[in-house]
């Protein structure tokens, strides 16, 4: 009689909602990357300038989220763009979890080294290789020493405006997307793990002209984070081409410590604005975690991308000529939706998916698992003499239209 009683317990124990639900577990780590010697810096297509002094290092950031048999790491590089040629390489080192689960974004610093192999019109390269596989194997250490550190947490989200004068619209100044979202991992002990900051911005506070190699912004942003609540700080770009930029019209003079101390300035405020949402943020104790991947593809065809992903080191192009293939992904953290795009989207693209994504914390990570230009809708291409530089330098006139048809279906996905 006792054991059929409890027998009847556990079996009305296993109808109850949540009773074996997985502990959420996260880890985090770092690992510095800036060369030495110094090497010379890209703000994009062209020849990289040759950089004599430094202002902060650059890193690879890891944030590792686990919940039942799905793990996702989230992966941060201070560089402008990180191609899915060099994250692939790392993926292959990185144990424990599907290489389709590893999301990783650039900063898009414009004072880092070539991480392209952009040619010239002779079609000579200028990156440094060796420094690229040394990132490669840094960028796969943080993400197993984030894996191997794996530990009971709890999440915290935001969205919200960050307020002051941190970005503005460089073709049109009111055309950006003033939202901060913001993800927390919390240990049991309340210690903070990590807090990823997703926010739409240029940091091309210094460039690559001054010869200064530089995370720009984004280095007093970590700072300001990990000394005010701890852990380890993450920064992943948003919907930031045309032409989202830091908002530096104020600075004193155009000379390198007046230009650093706005670093410092637009970099801390964005932290504490971060700060602020996420102390209001919403606390999740064990949301579901889906991760769901597509690869798609992409015609090229601007003459431009053209030549670069022929001629470029690292062996872009698939078996299809004038087309590229990248993988994009859709993320669910509980309330939280994430959708990465594979390059600089235009700002109204932004907007649009968010409002779509029908998430009450859309997150857009921009400039992830591919960085392949911007990205306009057909409208947009070639329209006016403001866009004719992103025009050139995206892959041509339906890249928008593919990437939005295919990142909402995938979308939909995590609601199947």
């Amino acid at each position: 009689m006792y054991i059929r009683v409890i027998i009847f317990f556990l079996c009305i124990v296993s109808f109850i909602p949540h009773t074996y639900a997985q502990t959420l577990k996260a880890g985090a780590a770092v690992r510095v990357i800036t060369p030495d010697p110094l090497l010379p810096v890209s703000g994009g297509v062209g020849i990289p300038r040759p950089a004599n002094t430094q202002r902060g290092d650059l890193f690879v950031r890891a944030l590792v989220i686990e919940s039942g048999d799905t793990r996702v790491a989230f992966v941060s590089i201070d560089n402008l763009g990180w191609p899915a040629v060099l994250g692939d390489s790392a993926r292959a080192l990185i144990t424990g979890i599907p290489p389709e689960n590893i999301l990783i974004g650039a900063t898009h610093t414009h004072s880092a080294p070539d991480a392209y192999g952009f040619p010239d019109e002779h079609g000579v390269h200028y990156a440094d290789l060796d420094y690229l596989r040394f990132c490669v194997r840094q960028m796969a250490e943080a993400v197993n020493e984030a894996v191997n550190k794996l530990e009971p947490a709890s999440l915290k989200v935001a969205l919200g405006e960050a307020n002051g004068r941190i970005a503005f619209n460089y073709y049109a100044e009111e055309l950006y997307d003033p939202r901060c979202g913001v993800i927390q991992a919390v240990s049991q002990n309340g210690k903070v793990i990590a807090t990823l900051v997703n926010y739409a911005i240029h940091p091309e506070v210094l460039g690559s002209k001054r010869g200064v190699l530089s995370p720009d912004l984004c280095g007093p942003l970590y700072e300001r984070i990990e000394e005010r609540v701890g852990g380890v700080a993450l920064f992943m770009n948003g919907a930031q081409g045309g032409m989202v930029t830091a908002d530096n019209r104020q600075a004193k003079s155009d000379e390198l410590p007046d230009q650093w101390a706005e670093c410092v300035r637009i970099g801390t405020l964005l932290a504490d604005e971060a700060i602020r949402l996420i102390q209001g943020g919403q606390v999740l104790t064990d949301p579901e975690l889906l991760c769901v991947s597509k690869q798609i593809n992409f015609p090229v065809e601007s003459p431009i991308m053209q030549y670069i992903l022929e001629h470029s080191p690292l062996g872009y192009l698939s078996h299809t000529p004038n087309e590229i293939t990248t993988r994009i992904n859709a993320v669910k953290i509980g309330p939280a939706t994430i959708l990465t795009i594979p390059g600089e989207a235009l700002p109204n693209i932004g907007y649009y998916l968010k409002r779509k994504m029908k998430s009450d914390y859309p997150f857009l990570f921009g400039l992830t698992n591919d960085a392949f230009g911007y990205i306009l809708m057909k409208v947009d291409f070639d329209s006016f003499k403001r866009y004719a530089y992103i025009s050139r330098t995206s892959l041509g006139e339906m890249t928008g239209e593919i990437y939005l048809d295919k990142a909402l279906a995938l979308v939909d996905e995590l609601d199947r």
